[in-house]
């Protein structure tokens, strides 16, 4: 009997660990105010302070028009606001008082989410796992670049 080889879907499986990932944290934060999509950008700008759409697009892997409606959302919702940039012709998106405000509340919940996923993984498996997704997306980056 020919013995078959078994091939790993790893982006399947990645791609079904977000989707729970992005459901549970919804379940979570939707109620107060905030989704995923959201989450992502306020993270970033968190960190960056400001940026232009395009650098949170390219961060989030999002293409632009999904990013424009997002931040237009969030404008309306007064989590962000636009202001001019070092270059006259992009605007630089930054937090609102409002999220800065928000942001420990949204971050409790993240953080209580994601020790729930993590519940029995090694420090030294974490460790592994973060370096092997860095390696794939870089490969995958590579790949476009050759395109």
């Amino acid at each position: 009997m020919e013995q078959r080889i078994i091939m790993r879907l790893y982006g399947h499986f990645i791609n079904q660990t977000a989707r729970n990932f992005v459901k549970t944290l919804n379940e979570r934060i939707s109620p107060l105010g905030l989704y995923s999509s959201q989450w992502g950008v306020i993270l970033f700008l968190a960190e960056k302070e400001k940026a232009t759409q395009r650098e949170i697009s390219d961060y989030l892997r999002v293409e632009a028009p999904t990013m424009t409606r997002t931040l237009t959302r969030m404008e309306k919702e007064g989590l962000i606001t636009k202001v001019p940039g070092e270059d006259r012709r992009a605007r630089a998106i930054q937090l609102t008082d409002k999220a800065h405000e928000l942001y420990e509340v949204w971050l409790k919940e993240s953080d209580e989410m994601e020790k729930q996923a993590m519940k029995g993984i090694s420090k030294a498996d974490l460790e592994t796992f973060h370096k092997v997704l860095e390696t794939m997306n870089a490969n995958l980056d590579e790949s476009k670049r050759k395109e």
